[in-house]
């Protein structure tokens, strides 16, 4: 539990007035008892200024506890929820910008991605990877739709492509984000994207799932392929979409003409390899993404402020103060 020091320094000095106001109350009690001591036994007198002394003593205890809601403390607690994880990966090759679909194949994906975005269901965090000749991570897994957002309006087409080390990236942002909670957030953590452990079937993690944004077309050495093995080794299931037309554009490339089209049949592969599916950004809609979403119970440590709960217990004692004393004397503490 966490504490702000000057708050909690000032719930300490309010003790030594609770004390005075406790001795008031005594002293009032005893000269009470010292007008009886004819007919009651000393014994009788020291239980009754025993009992004199309850109010006093609740009313100093209501003073430290508020004055220790008033340092607003905190509690990390394990809260249980059910959770998936859908990460968002686009192709930001320069084949992207080729017009052969309107305005742009770049702006196509990022429209299909933001009806995913818009659609998402509770308890479903959603990141974002960017990959032209090396991938890149835009966007950690978050429930802050905003942001995703952001990071999606922020992407533009950029050099060549590197399907394969898009792949890899966005396994490693998983990775990451899973290394940030505690051991027992998924029901099975998902290892090292480098490590192929033996018995994981594809799809076998429903609560993380990937989208696959691209043209296909493969212009660096890794190999799709491979990193597609990877993640059905993991059990993480691909989705490609497939941005552009079969009949494909001719692009502008400082001052070369370089003809770019659509490749399904790689996309189709790599969603195979991974137990995924494939579909053209035209069918691309948020049902693709979320019906093989599963959500999983999964815990997070969250910061609990208990200022309440704190404020309402120092309440309760000072009321149980000023009833004791009523009901004993008939007047406040």
């Amino acid at each position: 539990m966490t504490f702000i020091w000057p708050a909690l320094l000032l719930s300490i000095a309010l003790v030594p007035l609770g004390i005075l106001v406790a001795r008031r109350i005594d002293r009032r009690r005893h000269g009470r008892v010292g007008q009886l001591t004819g007919t009651v036994s000393a014994s009788a007198a020291t239980r009754t200024r025993a009992r004199d002394r309850i109010p006093g003593a609740l009313v100093i205890a209501a003073l430290v506890v508020f004055g220790v809601a008033l340092a607003r403390p905190q509690a990390t607690i394990a809260v249980p929820r059910l959770e998936g994880t859908l990460m968002l990966t686009f192709d930001v090759s320069a084949s992207m910008g080729a017009t052969d679909v309107e305005p742009s194949r770049m702006e196509v994906a990022k429209a299909a991605a933001r009806e995913i975005v818009e659609a998402r269901p509770p308890g479903v965090v959603i990141g974002v990877v960017a990959f032209s000749n090396a991938g890149m991570a835009v966007q950690a897994p978050t429930s802050d739709m905003s942001a995703v957002l952001a990071a999606i309006g922020r992407l533009t087409p950029t050099e060549g492509t590197s399907l394969g080390s898009g792949i890899v990236s966005t396994l490693e942002a998983i990775a990451a984000a899973q290394a940030d909670t505690p051991a027992d957030y998924y029901s099975s953590r998902s290892p090292e994207p480098t490590e192929t452990p033996q018995g994981v079937e594809p799809g076998s993690r429903p609560a993380t799932v990937v989208v696959l944004f691209s043209d296909g077309e493969n212009t660096e050495d890794s190999d799709p392929d491979a990193a597609a093995r990877i993640a059905a080794s993991q059990g993480i299931r691909i989705i490609t979409v497939g941005v552009g037309s079969p009949e494909g554009a001719t692009l502008d490339l400082d001052g070369f003409q370089v003809q770019t089209r659509l490749d399904e049949a790689s996309l189709q592969r790599i969603a195979d390899t991974s137990a995924g599916t494939y579909a053209a950004v035209a069918d691309a809609r948020p049902a693709l993404a979320y019906d093989q979403l599963a959500r999983a119970l999964v815990s997070r440590t969250e910061d609990l402020e208990l200022t309440a709960l704190v404020a309402a217990l120092g309440l309760v004692l000072l009321l149980a103060g000023v009833s004791v004393s009523l009901a004993r004397s008939g007047r406040l503490p």
